[in-house]
Formats: C-alpha cells, structure tokens, sequence
C-alpha cells in the first residue's frame, strides 16, 4: 500500500481541492429583451445570436 512520504501542506491540499469548486454558470443580460441568457448562447426567446437571427421561433398563434 503507497504512503506518502512526506506530509501534504495545508497550501497544497487546498489548492488541489479548490480545483473542484463550483461556479455558477456565466449569465449576460440581452440589451433588447432583458432577459439573462448563458454566454455563446442563443437567447431561446428571440433566437438572437450575436445580434444576428439564428433560429426562426413559431408564434403561440401558430402552435
């Protein structure tokens, strides 16, 4: 069985484990609608993407 030969510095060990932490995902507010859409996303509302229309979205009357 491996045992460490020297003992692991508090520095160390937690550095190592700040590897793990969570992050909330990145989240920019849309300038026309306002709402918060993740970043190198396409906003699902308008189907926007960089300013430019990527998705066509159906309307409610349409569904």
């Amino acid at each position: 069985m491996g045992v460490p030969k020297r003992i692991t510095s508090k520095s160390r060990k937690r550095s190592r484990k700040s590897a793990n932490r969570w992050e909330p995902p990145a989240l920019s507010k849309n300038k026309k609608t306002g709402n918060w859409v993740k970043s190198h996303h396409v906003d699902p509302t308008t189907g926007m993407y960089k300013g430019r229309q990527v998705l066509t979205l159906k309307s409610a009357e349409e569904r």
